[in-house]
Order: structure tokens, then C-alpha cells, then sequence
């Protein structure tokens, strides 16, 4: 190929994914906007706005419009991954957060079906707003630990037998998701159907951030339960 012509291609490329970070910085604010809420008081905004910026320069460097994905779907998760590292990097959770969590998580596997903050709190010895904090901070600073620490499958489940279609696991998850009380439903809703910020959700249902993060928090949980109590029961009824 014709250096000059690579050399064309290569400019353009790049005046391509510099044109994207640009018109999509906005689009960094609208993430940090909807976990700001979750975020410790003395965090700096700024380092993590530095952060998710990077994760959308990383975001629009790999991105390919070839294969028909929506640029801001394809760099989400980067930024908001980067935004996260940044958080756990400059903001450990401190020790008691630790600690109810450890109790938590151990009740957890003791209650069986439906554990919710409140049955967690009196099992835990915690108050409710102590479980619902925990679970926020969790959730928020260490996704990972939430995913993999409160499964929605006991070991158990894992079989061929317990792998269910795409469309069984969304008819689930709606079964779900009418069980839960009505305002947890809504902010379950707001937050991750119409995509709008804590605030945005404590305007609608006349809550503080910090409380709309704590339901949307202990409704997960209890989203979480729910889920775990259909899979014993399918595998209870297919034995």
C-alpha cells in the first residue's frame, strides 16, 4: 500500500476516535452522575472524571461502527470500569463496612429463600440502615464481590439441567421483579430501564440520592433471593 495513503488513513482513523472523545464527554458526566450518589464524601469528582475519560479514550481507540453497535453501549462499561478502579485505587472501604459485610454475606447463605435487609438485619444483629449501607457501598466500590459473593445459583445449580434460555431468564426475572414492593420496583425501573440518574430518580419519588442508592441496593438484594428461590424450586420439581 502507498505510504502516503496509509499515512491518510492513519490520520483520519485517528481525527475518526478523536472526534468521538470529544462529543462524548458529556456522556462521561452522565455516568459519574448516576453513581455519584454512592460515592464516599471526600472523593475528588474530578480524579474520577479523569479516569472515566480515560476509559472512553481506551473505549473509542478499540471501537469497530462495523460491527453495528452504538458507541455509547460499547463504551460504557469501560468507563464506567475505569471509573470504578479509580475508586477502589483512592477510596478503600473501611473496616466496619468489612465486617458487615463478612455477616452479610454469611446470613445470606443461612436464610435460604427471599433474604431481604430486614430478615438480614435481625439475623445480623445490624439495623436495617446499617445492611442497606453496606449493600450500597458494595455495590457500588466492589461489583465483583457483589456478583460472585451473593449468587443468584447455589453450586448445586450449576448443571446442564439448571442453564435456562435467554427468554426463560427474562419471564423469571419479571416474575421477579413483581413480587418486590412498588417503590422498589420503580426505582429498579428509573434506574436501569429509562436510564436516569439517582437524581432524576429522587426527584420522581421524592427521595434523597443516598436513599433512592439504598433501595435500588436491598431491591437487588432481594431481586437476588428471589431469583435463588425459583432455581431450588425448579430443581426440586424436576427430581
Amino acid at each position: 500500500m502507498d505510504v502516503g495513503l496509509q499515512t491518510y488513513r492513519n490520520n483520519a482513523e485517528q481525527e475518526n476516535r478523536d472526534q468521538l472523545v470529544l462529543s462524548h464527554l458529556t456522556y462521561v458526566k452522565k455516568i459519574i452522575g448516576r453513581m455519584r450518589s454512592e460515592f464516599p464524601d471526600e472523593i475528588d469528582i474530578e480524579n474520577l472524571e479523569s479516569a472515566g475519560i480515560l476509559g472512553l479514550v481506551e473505549a473509542a481507540s478499540r471501537f469497530n461502527s462495523d460491527l453495528g453497535v452504538q458507541f455509547t453501549t460499547f463504551a460504557y462499561q469501560r468507563i464506567r470500569g475505569a471509573i470504578l478502579d479509580e475508586l477502589r485505587r483512592n477510596c478503600p472501604l473501611p473496616q466496619s463496612t468489612l465486617q458487615h459485610w463478612a455477616m452479610i454475606r454469611d446470613v445470606w447463605h443461612q436464610l435460604g429463600e427471599r433474604p431481604t435487609s430486614l430478615s438480614i438485619a435481625a439475623a445480623t444483629g445490624l439495623s436495617v440502615d446499617e445492611v442497606e449501607a453496606c449493600l450500597a457501598a458494595i455495590r457500588m466500590t466492589r461489583p465483583e464481590v457483589w456478583r460472585e459473593e451473593l449468587p443468584i445459583r447455589r453450586e448445586c445449580d450449576a448443571s446442564a439441567d439448571a442453564v435456562y434460555s435467554e427468554k426463560e431468564q427474562i419471564r423469571r426475572l419479571t416474575d421477579a421483579i413483581e413480587k418486590i414492593s412498588d417503590r422498589a420496583r420503580t426505582a429498579i425501573t428509573l434506574y436501569h430501564l429509562n436510564q436516569l440518574t439517582l437524581k432524576e430518580i429522587g426527584t420522581v419519588m421524592r427521595l434523597s440520592e443516598s436513599r433512592v442508592s439504598r433501595i435500588l441496593a436491598a431491591s437487588e438484594l432481594e431481586l437476588k433471593g428471589l431469583l435463588l428461590s425459583t432455581n431450588i424450586d425448579q430443581q426440586v420439581s424436576s427430581n
